[in-house]
């Protein structure tokens, strides 16, 4: 964190305005001292005046949906970080449905019309054969 100064301060001694501004530096606790996406941190001031920091987590993006093209998140399965879908329920990382947990529903309703037509199509092809003997 960086002190901030104002450029209203006139004289050799700065005015009270500056001195409320300057805020306490803080180091990081954890091993990498860079300013990236993983060592995102608040400060929290305790009860002894101090400023001390609390790391923050990454937000979760959620489960998308696994077809090509459509990624979706996922209704039904909460949005947790990799780690944190190991200590949850199976029940509670899947939807009770085929490709629950995998794809959306849309496009399991594709599949499921994709496959139906394809068969219709089969079915009428042999049939067409059989009238043509």
């Amino acid at each position: 964190i960086r002190d901030r100064v104002s450029t209203q301060s006139t004289g050799f001694f700065p005015s009270s305005r500056v001195a409320r501004n300057m805020v306490q530096r803080v180091t990081y606790r954890r091993r990498h001292g860079y300013n990236n996406r993983s060592n995102k941190y608040k400060l929290v001031k305790t009860p002894g005046g101090r400023l001390s920091m609390q790391y923050l987590t990454k937000k979760a993006k959620g489960v998308r949906c696994g077809n090509p093209g459509c990624g979706t998140v996922l209704i039904g399965i909460p949005h947790l970080r990799p780690y944190e879908y190991k200590h949850l329920a199976k029940p509670k990382k899947t939807v009770t449905r085929a490709y629950g947990g995998n794809l959306c529903g849309k496009c399991v309703r594709e599949r499921i019309v994709r496959a139906f037509l394809i068969e219709e199509y089969k079915l009428v092809n042999r049939a067409l054969k059989r009238l043509k003997k």
